[in-house]
């Protein structure tokens, strides 16, 4: 008898969860053949359900934490200059897929390199996009697991060019000892953007450790890259991420696509979470994750807009997207995406 009580909760200590209603259910039994009473029982107990989510070895319960706010009791709020512009629905809709032809040589070269890295890119996140009439194959199928992975490797990239040319116009302009115009501001503002969409989807599902490495090698590699390739023709670099812009627009909008048409029912009414909707502004009853996404394609269409008009201009220009218009009656670039040009605005219209 006090063998039994004494070696139980070690038995069952060491089983695994699986076999513990098993392992409960007959100690209970000889607990009450020898009269004892029946401390544990296989009725009561219940198995923790397994959470089901995609793209992570985090337990749910750490998700929400995985960057918490920094321990500073004194503190409410920590503000951003830079306050995001309030979209509407219908100029988000209105957002469409668009491609600037290729002109001159410089124009080939940055488009070029796109294509390798969208190759890239599809390999490492697994994307394949159908051609007509294969949309039924099973290897075309993207879960909502691959398209967070595409995303958090997407925006992870993508903060790089904003950061690298702000860094280097401000450089640029202490060496010379001159203004710069206005560059560096939106080149770090569209940077930030791109860190809150990472961080927005970090929210959704944490990354595991290959995907970790996978990131850390292709912003080792870019951030240089690109860093040469901007000391050497800024109007190349942003024609680049004019193009790799353009891919992004699709990006979102096949999968907003495939969202809209059922083929990813965990998200059909999954919230955004608070990062987002505190971010974007989005009203009350348009905060799921199709609406996410939706905020998301808007400002990549901008990046797309700002990079091609970048590249349009002379390296002294004034930046338009900070300037003040003497007829502002005339469509002009903005912040917004009010007057959005998906293939960019030439210096004739705008200088």
């Amino acid at each position: 008898m006090s063998l039994l009580v004494s070696t139980a909760p070690i038995r069952a200590a060491s089983l695994t969860k699986p076999c513990l209603p098993v392992a409960i259910q007959g100690f209970s039994k000889a607990a009450a053949a020898k009269g004892l009473p029946e401390p544990l029982s296989a009725k009561t107990y219940q198995h923790p359900a397994r959470s089901h989510r995609l793209f992570s070895s985090t337990p749910q319960h750490q998700i929400k934490d995985y960057f918490p706010p920094p321990d500073a009791p004194r503190i409410r709020e920590v503000e951003t200059v830079w306050v995001h512009p309030v979209y509407t629905d219908e100029q988000m809709r209105h957002v469409t897929i668009a491609h600037r032809q290729a002109k001159d040589w410089s124009d080939w070269v940055a488009l070029g390199t796109v294509r390798v890295l969208r190759w890239g890119m599809d390999l490492v996140s697994g994307y394949k996009h159908p051609k007509p009439g294969q949309e039924g194959d099973p290897k075309f199928q993207m879960t909502e697991s691959k398209w967070l992975t595409r995303y958090i490797f997407l925006e992870s990239v993508a903060g790089v060019p904003g950061m690298v040319g702000g860094m280097l116009r401000h450089l640029r302009s202490l060496r010379r000892m001159k203004r710069d115009n206005g560059w560096i501001e939106t080149l770090l503002e569209e940077a930030f953007n791109e860190r809150m969409h990472l961080l927005t989807f970090m929210k959704l599902s944490e990354p595991k450790w290959t995907m970790r490495l996978l990131v850390l090698g292709a912003q080792g590699v870019f951030f240089n890259g690109f860093f040469l390739s901007y000391l050497m023709s800024p109007r190349t670099c942003h024609r680049f991420v004019g193009y790799l812009e353009e891919e992004a627009v699709i990006t979102y909008t096949r999968s907003i696509q495939e969202l809209e048409a059922g083929k990813l029912p965990h998200w059909e009414n999954e919230q955004a979470p608070e990062i987002a909707i505190q971010y974007w502004k989005m009203p009350e009853g348009q905060r799921t994750i199709k609406d996410l996404l939706y905020y998301v394609r808007a400002d990549e269409a901008k990046h797309r807009e700002v990079n091609h008009t970048l590249s349009n201009l002379q390296q002294m220009d004034p930046n338009p997207y900070t300037a003040k218009y003497k007829d502002p009656s005339k469509p002009h670039p903005g912040k917004g995406i009010e007057n959005l040009r998906a293939t960019g605005w030439e210096r004739d219209e705008v200088i």
